[in-house]
């Protein structure tokens, strides 16, 4: 797709227009079906449009930290994000973070704590945020212990583990991606797209 087809629908007037072609364009894996989530950054005055944007569906979001006219905003699939964190490894994994025993409410607000928290201290995202984006465990707890380096491989997020795996998992998601995409641009709506993919 061209930058200047991009362009046009990041800048456009209407704002449903904008926010719609920005969820598909960054969310596409998500909308598919092929994440358990996804976060994306905002204008704060889009935030306004998403109850609209996923009425009816089995999407919900959660703004995460908004600053200087930006919001960060979590989409989910509430059934599934619970599913994926209640994995043993997962688990393990966030009890260190204070995630412990908690409703997935609660662990939303925990992460929305520690995402203002790391901002403020200029240190980006608290690591974790990789299990609640459903990546691989081995690969959060790698970035965790090699601090964003020594991975294999990037792409989606940093591999530290399966790269033959993490491989095939990015060429469906650019796949996804490319659907989403040519769909938005023949005039289906984001709903349109996400059921298509159940």
């Amino acid at each position: 797709m061209s930058t200047e087809i991009i362009s046009y629908f990041l800048k456009n007037a209407d704002q449903k227009v904008r926010l719609g072609f920005q969820v598909v364009l960054q969310c596409a894996p998500f909308l598919k079906g092929l994440k358990v989530s996804c976060v994306i950054s905002l204008a704060e005055q889009l935030c306004g449009e998403l109850e609209g944007l996923f009425q009816g569906m089995d999407i919900a979001y959660y703004r995460l930290s908004c600053s200087e006219g930006r919001c960060l905003v979590l989409f989910y699939r509430p059934n599934e994000l619970e599913r994926c964190l209640e994995q043993p490894a997962i688990c393990e994994l966030l009890k260190k973070y204070g995630y412990e025993q908690m409703e997935l409410a609660q662990m939303l607000d925990r992460l929305s704590g520690r995402v203002k928290e790391f901002a403020c201290r200029g240190m980006g995202f608290p690591h974790e945020i990789g299990a609640f984006l459903g990546y691989p465990v081995e690969d959060v707890r790698g970035f965790i212990e090699n601090e964003g380096k020594k991975y294999l491989m990037i792409g989606y997020w940093k591999v530290y583990g399966d790269v033959a795996g993490a491989s095939m998992i990015f060429k469906e998601y650019d796949r996804a991606k490319d659907c989403a995409v040519n769909e938005f641009l023949s005039g289906k709506s984001v709903r349109e797209i996400a059921l298509a993919s159940s």
